[in-house]
């Protein structure tokens, strides 16, 4: 019955693989493999900035992966979230090693800016962090979402920015929202985003969690994250020291 509504709603409102544009299929089977077909990696972006924690990401952002996330980003293909989630479920499991029914663990998205959120008409990464936490529960890890981040102050747009100035950007820009404390006390944090850039989001999101007393923050470094996408060079690097 699915298939052939599939069927149908293709003929009248045609869709095309949200990574290669192949007409009438939302993700084609070699556009899915190129995003979560592979073995996630640890990443580090050059230079790694102090404070990032360990980083793992189930793809490199280039061609199909790429036009991926931008489809569900920036022009709401909301069909493609699953997708992707169950690409971040797969990095969050290689960073923290879970393959059983252990936890809890807290998927704790960076957040977006308002007026990001607003112009787009949707979370992306918060979209993504559900659709992971629920793909992780049907394998038996206990997850959930914790959106205890907010941005305090605004911040630039990052586009365009190099390393330096988008950690200038970013310095103090988030924190926990109130009550926050108690939730990131009731399981392990693993902060998750869809694209690991310079790693300026990550660094400020676990230094946020850190200043909370959360488990997965710090300034040290501690503490796991998990993101879909890398720039390829970092995730060439990882792949040839494994």
């Amino acid at each position: 019955m699915r298939g052939w509504w599939r069927e149908i709603s293709g003929l009248v409102l045609p869709v095309s693989c949200g990574g290669c544009g192949r007409p009438r299929v939302e993700l084609c089977v070699e556009c899915r493999a190129e995003l979560s077909g592979g073995v996630p990696r640890r990443v580090r972006p050059v230079p790694e900035p102090v404070g990032l924690p360990v980083v793992h990401a189930a793809a490199a952002y280039e061609n199909a992966v790429r036009a991926v996330l931008l489809a569900h980003k920036e022009r709401g293909a909301l069909g493609l979230t699953g997708a992707l989630g169950k690409a971040l479920a797969g990095a969050v499991r290689a960073g923290t090693g879970q393959v059983g029914p252990v936890g809890p663990l807290l998927l704790v998205p960076v957040p977006s800016a308002r007026r990001a959120v607003a112009a787009r008409g949707h979370d992306p990464t918060r979209r993504i962090a559900l659709a992971a936490a629920g793909e992780l529960r049907r394998v038996g890890i206990r997850a959930r979402v914790a959106g205890v981040l907010r941005q305090r102050r605004p911040v630039a747009d990052q586009a365009g920015l190099g390393a330096r100035q988008r950690h200038a950007n970013l310095a103090g820009a988030l924190d926990v929202v109130a009550g926050g404390e108690r939730l990131l006390a009731a399981g392990r944090v693993v902060l998750v985003d869809d694209l690991l850039t310079t790693g300026a989001s990550l660094t400020e999101a676990a230094r946020a969690i850190g200043a909370a007393g959360g488990r997965g923050g710090g300034a040290s470094g501690s503490g796991q994250a998990a993101v879909v996408a890398v720039s390829p060079s970092a995730f060439e690097i990882n792949r040839n020291c494994q």
